[in-house]
C-alpha cells in the first residue's frame, strides 16, 4: 500500500459541493492499495502512520505522533499514487488494485483507523472529490508497505 502523508492545520474534502469530511490539525492521508496488497499491508501501514514522528515537542524538534498530539486523520483514496510513467507522459495504472479491491481495502483502513484513533474523518471512494489542505511546515512523506516487507 502507498501513502502520502502530509501533516496540516486544518484540511477537508468536498464532494459535489458539500463537505464529507474535515479536520483541524492532523494528518492528511492520500491513500492507494495496488494490486497484490491484503490486510496485512494496511494494518502495517496504519500502525507505522499512528507513531510516525512528525509533531514538534517542546524543543521545536519531530518527536511526536498524531495520536501523542490528538490530531485528526483524514482519510483520502487516491488511486494516482500508484501511476506508472516509465513507458511515456501518459500514467498508467495498471498497479492500482482493481476498483472493487481498492474500496474494500480502504474501508479496511478506516474501520482499522476509526478503532485505533479518536479522530478519524474521510473523503469518499471513487468520488471526484476537491481536497483543500493547509500544510504545515510544509511536512509531506511517503509511506511505502509492499507485500514480504
Amino acid at each position: 500500500m502507498l501513502a502520502l502523508i502530509q501533516r496540516v492545520r486544518e484540511a477537508k474534502v468536498v464532494v459535489a459541493g458539500r463537505t464529507v469530511g474535515e479536520i483541524g490539525a492532523g494528518l492528511l492521508v492520500l491513500l492507494c492499495a495496488e494490486r497484490g496488497d491484503g490486510e496485512a499491508q494496511a494494518d502495517k501501514l496504519l500502525a507505522k502512520l499512528l507513531k510516525l514522528r512528525i509533531f514538534s515537542d517542546e524543543a521545536g524538534k519531530m518527536n511526536r505522533s498524531v495520536q501523542d498530539v490528538a490530531g485528526g486523520l483524514l482519510l483520502v483514496s487516491q488511486f494516482t499514487l500508484a501511476a506508472d510513467t516509465s513507458g511515456g507522459n501518459r500514467p498508467s495504472f495498471t498497479n492500482a488494485a482493481p476498483p472493487e479491491e481498492g474500496r474494500r481495502l480502504y474501508e479496511w483502513f478506516v474501520v482499522q483507523a476509526r478503532a485505533a484513533h479518536a479522530v478519524v474523518q474521510t473523503g469518499e471512494f471513487g468520488a471526484d472529490m476537491q481536497v483543500h489542505l493547509v500544510n504545515d511546515g510544509p511536512v509531506t512523506i511517503p509511506l511505502v508497505v509492499r507485500p514480504g516487507l
